[in-house]
């Protein structure tokens, strides 16, 4: 659907998802309980799965997660092989940066580095000892479930929907024959293809994940939709 189709909600507030995660951060302190898991393990696996035939691991990666949340996908990423100085987490909760970095220094895992930025608005800090290339700095992007929260923002003074600037923010951050994962639960593959393959963007289609299906009135659908975009080479 059109991101002009949906109507704000509270889960598109700042507001909200520190509300989340403060509560969640509190039930890990007392509780060990590590919080919810967006869309699921099986989403989770299959995003790790994808990355893992598609950019696989290696020493000179960076990859970036929008939105990381309790840091679920990060560290399936870790446990799948790739390094922690190589993963960032950005979150523009205060309470989802201290709750992964709390279960990062729990796992062991706190090579992970989780940090606070507006992704619309803020620019991701460079991994360490990495480098950009062509103004990008990312070799892998992510997002589960980020893209969809920011489609329930209020309009600006303008009229305009925040959500409309996060391809474009995506596209310049990827490093040339670099990729964007993203897996959406509000948006069908078709609609997320034409929201990111743009002229604006440049970005071209690369694979999908097949999620289950399920069939209602006689037509058939899935729960969520995961496509993977490249950006191309540099000529």
């Amino acid at each position: 659907m059109s991101a002009t189709d949906l109507q704000p909600s509270k889960l598109g507030t700042k507001e909200h998802w520190d509300n989340v995660y403060e509560e969640e951060l509190q039930n890990f302190e007392e509780f060990g309980d590590e919080g919810e898991i967006w869309f699921g393990e099986d989403s989770v696996d299959k995003m790790v799965n994808w990355a893992v035939q598609n950019v696989p691991p290696k020493i000179d990666l960076s990859i970036l997660e929008v939105g990381s949340g309790n840091g679920t996908l990060l560290f399936a990423l870790a446990e799948a092989g790739y390094t922690a100085d190589t993963l960032l987490g950005i979150d523009y909760s205060d309470g989802a940066v201290g709750l992964a970095s709390s279960i990062a220094k729990s796992r062991n895992c706190e090579g992970i580095r989780f940090h606070p930025c507006d992704f619309l608005n803020d620019e991701p800090p460079v991994l360490t000892g990495k480098h950009t290339v062509d103004g990008g700095a990312w070799d892998l992007i992510l997002d589960k479930g980020t893209f969809d929260a920011i489609a329930l923002m209020q309009k600006d003074n303008h009229g305009k929907t925040p959500v409309d600037s996060y391809p474009i923010r995506v596209a310049r951050l990827l490093k040339p024959g670099a990729h964007f994962l993203i897996t959406s639960c509000n948006f069908t593959e078709t609609e997320l293809q034409e929201k990111f393959m743009t002229p604006a963007t440049g970005l071209h289609y690369h694979s999908r994940i097949q999620h289950q299906t399920f069939t209602f009135g006689g037509k058939s659908g899935s729960i969520c939709s995961s496509i993977a975009f490249v950006k191309p080479g540099a000529t």
